[in-house]
Protein backbone atom coordinates (compact mmCIF):
# COMPACT_ATOMS: atom_id res chain seq x y z
CA UNK A 1 0.00 0.00 0.00
CA UNK A 2 1.16 3.49 -0.86
CA UNK A 3 1.68 6.39 1.28
CA UNK A 4 -1.31 7.97 -0.94
CA UNK A 5 -4.14 6.02 -0.19
CA UNK A 6 -2.74 6.21 3.36
CA UNK A 7 -2.77 10.43 3.03
CA UNK A 8 -6.69 10.32 1.52
CA UNK A 9 -7.83 7.46 4.23
CA UNK A 10 -6.31 8.21 7.95
CA UNK A 11 -3.77 11.59 7.20
CA UNK A 12 -2.61 11.26 11.05
CA UNK A 13 -1.51 7.77 10.07
CA UNK A 14 0.19 9.35 7.02
CA UNK A 15 2.24 11.67 9.06
CA UNK A 16 3.20 9.68 11.87
CA UNK A 17 4.65 7.15 8.86
CA UNK A 18 5.59 9.74 6.29
CA UNK A 19 7.85 12.24 8.42
CA UNK A 20 9.81 8.97 10.03
CA UNK A 21 10.67 7.45 6.66
CA UNK A 22 11.38 11.09 5.40
CA UNK A 23 13.81 11.86 7.38
CA UNK A 24 15.52 8.09 8.03
CA UNK A 25 15.99 8.03 4.14
CA UNK A 26 17.81 11.42 4.32
CA UNK A 27 20.13 11.18 7.51
CA UNK A 28 20.81 7.46 5.42
CA UNK A 29 21.90 9.72 2.43
CA UNK A 30 23.77 12.65 4.66
CA UNK A 31 25.37 10.29 6.62
CA UNK A 32 27.21 8.73 3.59
CA UNK A 33 27.72 12.64 2.66
CA UNK A 34 29.16 13.31 5.91
CA UNK A 35 31.70 10.48 6.24
CA UNK A 36 32.96 11.04 2.92
CA UNK A 37 33.77 14.30 3.30
CA UNK A 38 35.43 13.61 6.87
CA UNK A 39 37.47 11.43 4.62
CA UNK A 40 38.57 13.74 1.94
CA UNK A 41 35.98 13.85 -0.49
CA UNK A 42 33.60 17.18 -0.97
CA UNK A 43 31.61 15.89 -3.67
CA UNK A 44 28.43 15.81 -1.75
CA UNK A 45 29.46 19.40 0.46
CA UNK A 46 30.20 20.95 -2.82
CA UNK A 47 26.63 20.31 -4.20
CA UNK A 48 24.55 20.88 -1.07
CA UNK A 49 23.86 17.88 -0.38
CA UNK A 50 24.77 17.76 3.47
CA UNK A 51 21.40 19.60 4.20
CA UNK A 52 18.61 18.10 5.71
CA UNK A 53 16.12 19.98 3.13
CA UNK A 54 14.67 16.88 1.66
CA UNK A 55 14.42 19.08 -1.50
CA UNK A 56 18.27 18.07 -1.82
CA UNK A 57 17.83 14.69 -1.64
CA UNK A 58 14.38 13.71 -3.32
CA UNK A 59 14.17 12.01 -6.66
CA UNK A 60 11.02 12.29 -8.84
CA UNK A 61 10.36 8.73 -10.11
CA UNK A 62 11.51 7.13 -6.10
CA UNK A 63 9.09 9.24 -4.65
CA UNK A 64 5.93 8.86 -6.68
CA UNK A 65 7.01 5.10 -6.12
CA UNK A 66 6.75 5.58 -2.31
CA UNK A 67 3.32 7.62 -3.22
CA UNK A 68 2.25 4.63 -5.13
CA UNK A 69 3.71 1.22 -3.95
CA UNK A 70 5.14 1.85 -1.02
CA UNK A 71 8.69 1.31 -2.03
CA UNK A 72 10.84 4.16 -3.47
CA UNK A 73 14.30 5.42 -3.17
CA UNK A 74 16.65 9.13 -2.50
CA UNK A 75 18.89 10.84 -4.65
CA UNK A 76 22.26 8.73 -3.81
CA UNK A 77 24.84 10.98 -2.46
CA UNK A 78 27.72 11.49 -4.85
CA UNK A 79 30.88 9.80 -3.57
CA UNK A 80 33.89 9.98 -5.02
CA UNK A 81 35.41 6.69 -3.72
CA UNK A 82 38.70 7.03 -5.68
CA UNK A 83 39.70 10.51 -3.41
CA UNK A 84 38.76 8.73 -0.01
CA UNK A 85 41.46 8.24 2.49
CA UNK A 86 42.24 4.92 3.58
CA UNK A 87 41.73 3.17 0.16
CA UNK A 88 39.49 -0.22 0.60
CA UNK A 89 38.55 1.06 3.97
CA UNK A 90 37.53 4.11 3.04
CA UNK A 91 35.05 2.65 0.58
CA UNK A 92 33.69 0.78 3.52
CA UNK A 93 33.38 3.15 5.88
CA UNK A 94 31.53 5.55 3.45
CA UNK A 95 28.81 2.45 2.32
CA UNK A 96 28.06 1.60 5.99
CA UNK A 97 27.68 5.08 7.23
CA UNK A 98 24.23 5.16 5.97
CA UNK A 99 23.00 1.55 7.33
CA UNK A 100 25.11 2.67 10.95
CA UNK A 101 22.58 6.05 11.06
CA UNK A 102 19.52 3.61 10.52
CA UNK A 103 20.45 1.87 12.92
CA UNK A 104 21.62 3.84 16.18
CA UNK A 105 17.60 6.10 15.00
CA UNK A 106 16.35 2.47 15.58
CA UNK A 107 18.36 1.83 18.88
CA UNK A 108 17.46 5.30 19.99
CA UNK A 109 13.76 4.72 19.31
CA UNK A 110 13.19 1.16 21.13
CA UNK A 111 15.08 2.77 23.98
CA UNK A 112 12.82 6.07 23.84
CA UNK A 113 9.97 3.85 23.43
CA UNK A 114 10.93 1.50 26.38
CA UNK A 115 12.13 4.59 28.46
CA UNK A 116 9.27 6.81 27.87
CA UNK A 117 6.19 4.33 27.34
CA UNK A 118 4.15 6.20 25.21
CA UNK A 119 0.98 6.10 24.29
CA UNK A 120 -0.93 7.73 21.13
CA UNK A 121 0.57 9.71 18.78
CA UNK A 122 4.32 9.72 20.37
CA UNK A 123 4.09 5.90 21.24
CA UNK A 124 3.51 5.44 17.48
CA UNK A 125 5.77 7.86 15.86
CA UNK A 126 8.78 5.86 17.93
CA UNK A 127 6.81 2.52 17.09
CA UNK A 128 7.49 3.44 13.25
CA UNK A 129 10.44 4.94 13.77
CA UNK A 130 12.16 1.75 14.96
CA UNK A 131 10.82 -0.40 12.53
CA UNK A 132 11.10 2.06 9.28
CA UNK A 133 15.29 2.27 10.36
CA UNK A 134 15.20 -1.73 11.02
CA UNK A 135 13.92 -2.20 7.68
CA UNK A 136 16.22 0.50 5.83
CA UNK A 137 19.19 -1.05 7.28
CA UNK A 138 18.26 -4.59 6.49
CA UNK A 139 17.36 -4.05 3.02
CA UNK A 140 20.55 -1.91 2.46
CA UNK A 141 22.92 -4.60 3.91
CA UNK A 142 21.49 -7.00 1.34
CA UNK A 143 25.33 -7.30 -1.24
CA UNK A 144 23.31 -6.22 -4.32
CA UNK A 145 23.99 -3.10 -6.58
CA UNK A 146 23.49 -0.30 -5.71
CA UNK A 147 22.63 -1.30 -2.54
CA UNK A 148 25.42 -0.43 -0.09
CA UNK A 149 25.54 -3.63 1.33
CA UNK A 150 27.15 -4.66 -2.33
CA UNK A 151 29.73 -1.35 -1.92
CA UNK A 152 30.40 -3.13 1.83
CA UNK A 153 31.52 -6.18 0.48
CA UNK A 154 33.35 -4.55 -2.84
CA UNK A 155 35.98 -3.28 -0.43
CA UNK A 156 36.51 -6.96 1.66
CA UNK A 157 36.15 -9.06 -1.81
CA UNK A 158 38.68 -10.05 -4.62
CA UNK A 159 38.91 -8.37 -8.17
CA UNK A 160 36.73 -10.83 -9.38
CA UNK A 161 33.57 -10.33 -7.20
CA UNK A 162 34.01 -6.73 -7.56
CA UNK A 163 34.43 -7.20 -11.51
CA UNK A 164 31.02 -9.26 -11.09
CA UNK A 165 29.07 -6.30 -9.05
CA UNK A 166 30.40 -3.57 -11.15
CA UNK A 167 29.58 -5.38 -14.24
CA UNK A 168 25.78 -5.70 -12.96
CA UNK A 169 25.14 -2.12 -11.38
CA UNK A 170 23.68 -0.31 -14.06
CA UNK A 171 21.18 -3.28 -14.05
CA UNK A 172 21.02 -3.50 -10.42
CA UNK A 173 18.25 -1.23 -9.63
CA UNK A 174 15.74 -3.28 -12.40
CA UNK A 175 17.06 -6.51 -11.00
CA UNK A 176 16.01 -5.02 -7.03
CA UNK A 177 12.74 -4.58 -7.72
CA UNK A 178 12.23 -7.49 -9.82
CA UNK A 179 13.31 -9.49 -7.03
CA UNK A 180 11.22 -8.09 -4.45
CA UNK A 181 8.21 -8.05 -6.82
CA UNK A 182 8.36 -12.01 -6.76
CA UNK A 183 8.81 -12.24 -2.91
CA UNK A 184 12.79 -13.36 -3.77
CA UNK A 185 14.47 -11.19 -0.99
CA UNK A 186 12.38 -11.51 1.42
CA UNK A 187 14.19 -14.12 3.14
CA UNK A 188 17.27 -12.26 3.20
CA UNK A 189 15.38 -9.23 4.29
CA UNK A 190 13.97 -11.33 7.58
CA UNK A 191 17.36 -12.56 8.13
CA UNK A 192 18.82 -8.87 8.46
CA UNK A 193 15.76 -8.33 10.24
CA UNK A 194 16.47 -10.66 12.58
CA UNK A 195 19.70 -9.87 13.50
CA UNK A 196 19.41 -5.93 14.00
CA UNK A 197 16.20 -7.05 16.39
CA UNK A 198 18.49 -9.84 18.72
CA UNK A 199 21.48 -7.06 18.77
CA UNK A 200 18.94 -4.31 19.98
CA UNK A 201 17.16 -6.53 22.08
CA UNK A 202 20.44 -8.11 23.53
CA UNK A 203 21.94 -4.09 24.02
CA UNK A 204 18.78 -3.15 25.76
CA UNK A 205 18.24 -6.35 28.40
Amino acid sequence: MGLIHLLLHNPLGFLVIAVPLLYSIILHELAHGWVAYRLGDPTAKLLGRLSLNPLKHLEPVGTLMLFVFGFGWARPVPVNFNGLQGGRWGMIAVSAAGITANLLLAFLAVFLDRLLSPSGFLGALFYYMAQINIILAAFNLIPLPPLDGSKILMGFAPATVRDALLRIEPYGLFIIIGLLYFGMLNPVIDFFTWIIRSVIQLLLS
